[in-house]
């Protein structure tokens, strides 16, 4: 890997990867997706999560994660519009829960709005910036390209995320809603029980958030 050799890797990875396991709001978003939509929705949350740390490796190799870090009022702004977004997210879950009936599903539009909204958690989670500012120096030769050392750990940071959160969602993802993947409706007191505890999840992360 272009500027970074295999020990630096592997090390790198042991640091990370306890913190990629440590539950937080991108976790807590894929687990409520996984449970709500299955694997595949799990899955697609996962990609987007993925998407969004990309754009932080993008903005760390562009010097603007640092802009963030130095602008504590900027910072503080990224952060509490991620808290009321995944704010948002929970109620619309929580009171999908107290309503009767069931539901019928959609995987088209499903699948978009699992993706957006994980990105969307990601990128608007100020706490993936600083893992860039925070650790990824500690790994980074002095006498290199900074940009091509970030952007290589970067991407074994996001694989790992993959990995993880894959895993989660395949774990969380059977027997939840879609999948089955044929069946076009979810019974009222299931669904009920899903959109609940999928809501405490995102509610869970959004108060993790705002008190980091």
């Amino acid at each position: 890997m272009a500027g970074m050799d295999l020990h630096t890797a592997l090390l790198f990875c042991a640091t990370v990867f306890p913190l990629i396991c440590t539950p937080g709001p991108d976790m807590l978003f894929v687990a409520s997706q996984s449970l709500g939509g299955g694997a595949a929705a799990g899955l697609r949350a996962t990609a987007g999560v993925c998407a969004g740390y990309l754009l932080h490796s993008l903005l760390a190799a562009l010097g603007l994660a640092a802009l963030v870090a130095a602008s504590p009022l900027l910072f503080q702004a990224l952060r509490w519009i991620g808290v009321a977004y995944l704010a948002w997210l929970a109620f619309k879950l929580l009171r999908a829960a107290l309503r009767p009936g069931a539901l019928e599903l959609r995987p088209a539009g499903a699948r978009a709005d699992a993706l957006r909204r994980g990105f969307l958690t990601a990128a608007l989670n100020p706490k993936g910036m600083m893992i860039y500012l925070a650790i990824l120096p500690q790994f980074m030769r002095a006498d290199a390209p900074a940009a091509p050392q970030a952007i290589a750990l970067s991407a074994v940071f996001v694989a790992g995320c993959g990995l993880v959160y894959a895993a989660l969602s395949l774990l969380l993802g059977r027997g939840a809603r879609g999948g089955a993947g044929d069946q076009p409706k979810l019974g009222g007191r299931r669904r009920r029980w899903i959109d609940g505890v999928a809501g405490g999840l995102i509610a869970a992360a959004a108060g993790k958030l705002a008190l980091s």
